[in-house]
C-alpha cells in the first residue's frame, strides 16, 4: 500500500510552541469510501487560530487531541474520487489534515477555480482570510467615507485586505506593523494613509494619536494587548471595534486582569463586536465574487510568505508568532500533476 506522511500534535505547548509539539509520521494512504475523495495536497495554510486549537480547552474551535492529526486549510488536487461531484485532477479547497494526503467527503470540499486567481490564493486573499476581512470590516465594522480607520497586524492576510477594502470605501486607514519593511509595503503599495512599527515606536498612545487627529471611527483588532491600549483613548464617539483576533495573547500562561478600559466605551458610546468567518458561510460566495473583481482590477493587492516543503510546515506556523510573514504564510507541499 502507498504510503504519505502527516503532522500530529505530540503534546500540548506551554507558552510559545516549539517543533517539540509537533511529530512527523508515515502512514498508510487512505483510499476513499462511497462520497469521499483522495486529496493531494498542494498547499496548506498556517494560521494564529490553530494556536488555541493545541489547548485543552474549550473555544469557539475544537481542540486537536494529542496524537491526532491536525487540521488545516488546503488547497489540493482531487487524486481518486468516489464522488460525483468530483474528478481525478480537479483543485479543490477544504479543511484537512497537515497531510500530504487526506481522504474527505465530497460535500466539505469546494471547487477552486483558477479563473480568479493562483490557486494558492483560495486559502488567502480569495479564501478564509479575504472573507474574514471584508464582512468584518463592512458588516461589523461598518466604515463610512470620511472615517479613521485603524488596522492592527496590518501587514498579515486578513489586515492588508481590511486596510485595502477601506480605503477602497473611502476611509482614511492606519496600520500597525512590526517592522520597516512591512510599514513601507503599507503605505507605499496598498495605499494606507499611515502606518505605525509598533516596535520601534517609544510611546505607542502618542505614536497613535499623532497618526490620528480626528480619532478612531473603526478599530480593526488582530491583536490585543499594547497596541489596542494605545487605540482606545483614541476613540471616537459612536466608533466601531471589531475583534477579529488577539495573537498578543495566544501564548500567554495566564490572562492578564482586565478589561479596565470599559469607561471610555460609556463615553464614547462604542460597539465592539467579536467575529467568526463561520457565521458568514451562506454569505462566502458574495464576498469572493468581490473580492475577486477588486484583484482583478489591482485595487486591492497581496503577497504571500510560501515556505517550501511539508517538513518544514511547523516552522512555517511558528514563523507567524516571529511576525516573519508579510501577507499570507503558506506552506508549498506539492506540484499540481501534469
Amino acid at each position: 500500500m502507498a504510503e504519505t506522511r502527516q503532522w500530529r500534535l505530540a503534546s500540548r505547548p506551554v507558552g510559545e510552541p516549539t517543533t517539540e509539539n509537533f511529530e512527523l509520521v508515515t502512514v498508510d494512504r487512505p483510499e476513499p469510501d462511497d462520497g469521499e475523495v483522495l486529496v493531494k495536497t498542494l498547499y496548506q495554510s498556517v494560521d494564529p487560530y490553530m494556536r488555541g486549537r493545541m489547548r485543552d480547552a474549550e473555544s469557539y474551535a475544537e481542540p486537536w487531541d494529542v496524537g491526532d492529526p491536525m487540521q488545516a486549510g488546503v488547497v489540493g488536487e482531487v487524486i481518486e474520487s468516489e464522488a460525483d461531484a468530483f474528478s481525478a485532477g480537479d483543485v479543490v479547497t477544504g479543511d484537512l489534515y497537515w497531510a500530504e494526503h487526506a481522504v474527505a467527503d465530497a460535500d466539505e470540499l469546494q471547487r477552486v477555480n483558477p479563473e480568479l486567481g493562483p490557486i494558492s490564493t483560495a486559502l488567502g486573499v480569495l479564501g478564509m482570510p479575504g472573507v474574514t476581512a471584508f464582512w468584518g470590516l463592512l458588516d461589523v465594522g461598518d466604515p463610512n467615507p470620511g472615517d479613521t480607520v485603524v488596522v492592527s497586524a496590518a501587514a498579515g492576510a486578513v489586515g492588508s485586505v481590511v486596510g485595502q477594502l477601506a480605503r477602497i470605501n473611502g476611509a482614511r486607514v492606519v496600520g500597525t506593523a512590526g517592522s520597516d519593511e512591512k510599514t513601507e509595503w503599507l503605505t507605499e503599495e496598498l495605499g494606507f494613509d499611515a502606518a505605525i512599527n509598533y516596535k520601534e515606536t517609544d510611546d505607542l498612545g502618542s505614536a497613535m494619536a499623532e497618526a490620528c487627529p480626528d480619532g478612531i471611527d473603526v478599530y480593526f483588532d488582530n491583536v490585543g494587548g499594547p497596541i489596542t491600549d494605545a487605540v482606545w483613548p483614541q476613540l471616537n464617539v459612536h466608533s466601531r471595534v471589531a475583534v477579529c483576533g488577539q495573537i498578543a495573547l495566544y501564548n500567554e500562561t495566564e490572562v492578564p486582569t482586565g478589561p479596565r478600559k470599559l469607561a471610555k466605551l460609556i463615553e464614547t458610546r462604542a460597539k465592539v463586536e467579536g467575529l467568526l468567518v463561520g457565521d458568514y458561510q451562506d454569505r462566502w460566495g458574495e464576498a469572493l465574487q468581490r473580492l475577486s473583481k477588486f484583484v482583478g482590477e489591482d485595487e486591492i493587492r497581496y503577497r504571500e510568505n510560501v515556505v517550501e516543503g511539508f517538513e518544514n510546515a511547523p516552522d512555517a506556523f511558528l514563523g507567524l508568532f516571529e511576525g516573519e510573514n508579510i501577507g499570507k504564510q503558506l506552506v508549498k507541499v506539492a506540484e499540481r500533476s501534469d
